[in-house]
């Protein structure tokens, strides 16, 4: 299923704090694009009871049904892309431009 890393772990964490959403679920959505990569979206949200809901590492997480085949092996990470420049990325291999972390 899906996964945080730690360090996504504590952004979700610190982004909720100085948002003012401590104690909503960080909610995901997918989309196939035509070029087979998938487009993804998230923020903090209230849970319906239509969604699945998951736990990761005390981040409560939701998402709508019909996003769970796109993100059930996704990864979320938070990582300095270039020096002071941090992201949130997905890591899926069901992503036609996925490729898997080297070890630098």
């Amino acid at each position: 299923m899906f996964k945080l890393t730690p360090a996504a772990v504590a952004q979700v964490e610190e982004a909720a704090r100085q948002g003012g959403t401590k104690g909503l679920a960080l909610r995901l959505a997918a989309q196939s694009k035509s070029d087979g990569g998938i487009d993804y979206r998230m923020g903090f949200d209230e849970g319906t009871e239509d969604d699945i809901r998951l736990d990761c590492d005390g981040v409560p997480v939701v998402m709508a049904p019909e996003y769970v085949p796109l993100l059930d092996q996704a990864t979320l990470d938070y990582v300095e892309l270039e020096p002071g420049q941090f992201h949130f990325i997905f890591l899926n291999p069901k992503d036609s431009g996925y490729s898997p972390p080297t070890e630098a």
